[in-house]
């Protein structure tokens, strides 16, 4: 079992080479099934293995729905430019996810505001004036009552 572990850490290591890739990080959870030589394996190759944290079996779904969202509605759909450009977009879109965009959760409340006023009355429907607001080139869309 070891050497198939280490023989897919190097795998791992000239796969990125290959690319012309060059990892600093691997984060990993704490199950067994990578013994000390796979951290060894990793650390000569210069990347550096952060273990996850303890006893937090949700933290990779959690991760793996944002990756996801990410580049479906981001990374798909942007040809980005360079490191500079990557690191904007991304800002932009973790502003728009956490602020804005809308989440399955209670309502469709965002994640870092409260649950919005309900609008009861229907002549206040028929006078609501919505403002269009496109973010990264039109990529990203954010839709708000004016003031």
């Amino acid at each position: 079992m070891a050497a198939w572990v280490t023989q897919a850490a190097k795998n791992l290591v000239m796969d990125l080479e290959d690319a012309g890739c060059r990892a600093r990080f691997l984060i990993r959870d704490r199950d067994g099934k990578f013994p000390a030589l796979f951290d060894t394996v990793l650390k000569d190759a210069g990347i550096e293995v952060v273990l996850s944290g303890v006893r937090m079996p949700r933290m990779n779904s959690i991760m793996k729905r944002w990756v996801q969202t990410c580049r479906c509605e981001l990374l798909d759909r942007t040809l980005i430019w360079n490191q500079r450009h990557l690191l904007h977009a991304l800002r932009e879109f973790e502003e728009f996810y956490n602020s804005h965009r809308p989440h399955q959760g209670i309502a469709n409340a965002r994640p870092l505001h409260p649950l919005p006023v309900p609008i009861t009355d229907p002549e206040q429907i028929t006078r609501l004036d919505i403002r269009k607001r496109e973010r990264l080139s039109g990529i990203l869309h954010e839709c708000q009552h004016a003031a």
